[in-house]
């Protein structure tokens, strides 16, 4: 296609005033035949195509821009807080100038705000709220009173507002935590701004604690959810009426959006949330520094036993061991849960889990001291969230496309993070959602042969990449993996197994068509030894009711026919009419192991056998050879049980006849088709079923034995035996 050609149809298919259906009303109206359409198709294919790496392209190019944009951003956000800390550290030192000028105003400004704690209302430097949003002394705030009482009331507080909430007692074994701010809000679904329910916020200290209305229980709230402050985001919605009022809290992975009563409360929630979560930043700060801040030894005094001694009486005091200080101030540490949140973010998986093993590398052999603890609790939400990602990776609801191979980056992140059973249980799970699919999305073929083909190509292909994968993956993990690998292999199997009896067993298919399938299926069986993995015994395990029940059906097929052929029965030499027929048939019996059936030609086209014997030898020698590529030892006494029915169906016929026949020709012709019964056709079947099984039949060897040969008196119409 050339340039032009292919501009003026790209420019065709981007115009304003397209629609698909009148542009192919046209073109079938123009063109002259299939092939133009087919040449229109493939044009407007390889246009699609350019399009799409086009399209590629562009998001490649502006992937890493945008990644780049997103840490500017971090590093930005980063810097306005602690410019907004600046200035507000800058607000306090102003407001305190005046108290030092005028320090009896500011005693009675320290009365009057006592006096408001003790009323019950939160100053800190606001405007107490009327209804069921107010305000509680703020950390670090102006007026607040860290010591006695002020502490004591702030705890009466929380204890009081959280025993109004249903499932939350466990919030009051926290020191140090109190509540800073609580409101009543509305809920609205974020995808449809759709009301949801009525909620209540407590804002403590250190976390958000949502609530839900109690309807029956005027006053009484159900706990929610708890959010921590350094994992919540706060977002201001901008008012798109009747929406309004109405802020976002992005705690990764999920949001939730809630509506104030007014537009001053909505901003007096979004001025508290951030004062709270840069006090509790601060706060951290301050403890970590303190905590990387060299000190001194301990010091104890000498008598414990008794505290009212004097101390200036004893010795300096020996510390007992000195504490190792842990650096916390380094800067990849300070910056460790905004990168680990940067990597989940971005996908970037192992970058995250090296960040991980750099901090365990780091706090390896050293103490726990609070600022440790609290690191690694920070450290451990952030894990908590990496390994959600990576199990929603491996989840069946993903797509199942590009093979095994496009686990192993989720499973080899989780396999580091400790995570071991669950990757290999999210690894199988996975794969055997991705067989069902494969199975399911087979084309049901006229020819069951056909079909077999691609079902067995299809699962023993993804059972052995799965196999040489999961072997990738869990090298040198725990050995119970691999038992759990057998396992899950095993239900697979069971699946293949479905699909097949339903399209070879089901439908009622011939023996030998079935025979054959069932050979397919163990030749693809026995592939997968290349890797160590034997599954013949399954499959044997699987099928053998199936085949069972197809050669009892098969059985009683040959049994009936048999038994009509010798209704019918007349006693007389076959004539095949031409040569051509003789020869096809001394074929057919020399491929069922009859060697010396010349001895049984005559003249001509004749064979001195009746049909019914002729018919039930190709019969019989055909269903022992299919039932042969059936086998297995577990059908070991079915076969040979079907076989000796058979047998004895047609040598009864054979003995009753001689008995019962009074014309000596017949009667000869009778003995000479009970002679090649019992002295050539029953050895061949010993003789095949002992090649094809391995041991020899006694069964059959009894029923030959016991069948002796009717000597008839020639002057006599009695026969003994």
């Amino acid at each position: 296609m050339s340039d032009s050609g292919a501009s003026r149809l790209r420019r065709q298919l981007e115009s304003g005033g397209f629609e698909a259906r009148l542009y192919v009303k046209q073109l079938s109206q123009q063109s002259d035949g299939d092939r133009d359409l087919q040449e229109h198709r493939q044009r407007i294919q390889a246009l699609a195509e350019e399009t799409a790496q086009n399209l590629k392209r562009n998001v490649y190019q502006n992937y890493r821009q945008f990644i780049e944009t997103a840490r500017e951003i971090s590093y930005l956000e980063s810097e306005m807080y602690q410019l907004s800390h600046l200035l507000t550290e800058q607000k306090s030192s102003l407001e305190s100038i005046p108290l030092t000028l005028l320090p009896a105003a500011a005693a009675a400004g320290a009365a009057a705000a006592s006096g408001g704690e003790e009323g019950g209302g939160g100053v800190g430097g606001r405007d107490h709220l009327r209804g069921q949003a107010g305000f509680f002394p703020s950390p670090g705030g102006a007026s607040r009173d860290s010591s006695g009482p002020g502490e004591e009331g702030k705890q009466r507080t929380l204890t009081t507002l959280l025993e109004k909430v249903e499932g939350c007692r466990h919030l009051l074994e926290t020191p140090g935590q109190y509540l800073v701010y609580n409101g009543d809000l509305v809920e609205y679904e974020a995808d449809h701004m759709a009301q949801l329910q009525r909620v209540h916020g407590f804002l403590m200290n250190d976390c958000l604690l949502v609530a839900t209305w109690l309807p029956q229980r005027r006053g009484m709230y159900r706990y929610n959810a708890l959010y921590p402050l350094d994992g919540l985001a706060v977002v201001n919605v901008k008012d798109n009426p009747p929406m309004k009022d109405m802020f976002k809290l992005l705690m990764f992975p999920e949001s939730r959006i809630f509506q104030a009563e007014n537009a001053k409360i909505k901003r007096e929630w979004l001025e508290v949330l951030e004062e709270t979560k840069r006090a509790l930043s601060e706060k951290r700060r301050r403890g970590q520094e303190e905590a990387a801040a060299p000190r001194g030894p301990p010091q104890v005094t000498s008598k414990a036993g008794n505290p009212f001694e004097d101390e200036d009486d004893g010795e300096p005091a020996v510390p007992e061991a000195e504490e190792e200080k842990v650096d916390l101030s380094v800067e990849w540490i300070q910056e460790l849960p905004e990168d680990l949140d940067v990597c989940i973010a971005q996908r970037d998986f192992e970058g995250a889990v090296d960040l991980l093993d750099k901090l365990n590398r780091y706090l390896e052999d050293k103490p726990s001291p609070p600022p440790v603890k609290e690191l690694r609790a920070r450290v451990d939400e952030r894990v908590r969230q990496l390994t959600e990602v990576l199990v929603f990776e491996l989840s069946p609801d993903r797509s199942l496309r590009g093979g095994p191979k496009a686990t192993r980056r989720a499973v080899s992140q989780l396999i580091r993070l400790g995570q071991c059973t669950k990757a290999c249980e999210l690894f199988l799970r996975n794969r055997a959602a991705a067989v069902h699919t494969a199975i399911r999305q087979l084309r049901i073929e006229g020819a069951t042969l056909l079909y077999i083909h691609k079902l067995c190509h299809v699962f023993f292909t993804s059972l052995l990449e799965t196999a040489r994968e999961f072997e990738t993956d869990f090298a040198g993990t725990d050995s119970g993996c691999y038992s759990a690998f057998v396992v899950w292999a095993r239900s697979a199997m069971g699946m293949f197994v479905d699909a097949f009896s339903k399209q070879v067993f089901d439908s009622k298919e011939s023996l030998s068509t079935a025979a054959e399938c069932v050979k397919v299926a163990k030749e693809h069986c026995q592939q997968l030894g290349d890797i160590g993995l034997d599954l013949t015994f399954i499959i044997h395990a699987l099928l053998v009711k199936d085949i069972q029940g197809a050669l009892h059906s098969y059985k009683e097929i040959i049994i009936e026919a048999t038994k009509h052929r010798n209704s019918e029965e007349m006693w007389r030499r076959m004539n095949l009419m031409t040569p051509e027929a003789l020869g096809k048939l001394k074929e057919e019996m020399k491929s069922c192991g009859v060697g010396n059936f010349e001895q049984y030609t005559g003249d001509d086209c004749w064979v001195n056998l009746s049909y019914t014997v002729v018919a039930f030898t190709k019969q019989t020698m055909g269903f022992l050879e299919e039932a042969l590529k059936l086998y297995f030892p577990e059908l070991h006494m079915v076969l040979l049980e079907s076989l000796v029915e058979i047998i004895l169906v047609a040598v009864q016929h054979v003995d009753y006849s001689l008995r019962c026949e009074q014309d000596p020709e017949k009667k000869a012709f009778i003995r000479q088709n009970a002679s090649f019964l019992y002295e050539t056709v029953l050895p061949v079947v010993e003789k095949r079923f002992e090649e094809g099984v391995g041991k020899p039949a006694k069964q059959l060897q009894d029923l030959r034995n016991a069948s002796r040969l009717i000597r008839v008196n020639p002057e006599s119409t009695t026969s003994v035996v």
